[in-house]
């Protein structure tokens, strides 16, 4: 069975997060319907399904303007783990049937590691900005 180790997902995601600018940033959210299909289709991805929500959500607070108390690196890592997920000719192909999405699970995890601090945090502002409204 093919899988991914942690360095190679770790080279994956610097790869992709390294290059991150505002353009790429209002890509994915223009892409994101895409992208949730394809969590949505993927058991490997489907259980990231509620972050990933999460982090379109922060990406597009901090295009706004809205929500700015997080550093670019963890923007860039959003952004690039979910750019890397819209990529179908990744380090492993999507059209690989049962393997095609391990790659993108890793990278997704690694991402949510690299930035779960920062993603608690918006939620917390975000559950607060809501119960004032």
């Amino acid at each position: 069975m093919t899988s991914i180790t942690s360095k190679q997902a770790q080279e994956e995601l610097d790869r992709e997060s390294s290059n991150v600018d505002q353009a790429d940033v209002e890509t994915v959210l223009q892409r994101q319907k895409k992208i949730e299909e394809k969590v949505r289709s993927s058991g490997r991805l489907r259980r990231f399904s509620t972050d990933i929500k999460l982090m379109f959500s922060l990406l597009r607070d901090y295009l706004k303007g809205n929500y700015r108390t997080i550093p670019w690196k963890s923007i860039a890592a959003i952004a690039g783990a979910l750019l890397y997920v819209l990529n179908p000719l990744d380090l492993i192909p999507d059209v690989l049937v049962g393997v095609g999405f391990i790659d993108d699970a890793g990278v997704v995890a690694l991402c949510l590691a690299w930035v779960e601090d920062d993603l608690h945090r918006y939620a917390a502002w975000k559950e607060l900005k809501e119960e004032g409204a």
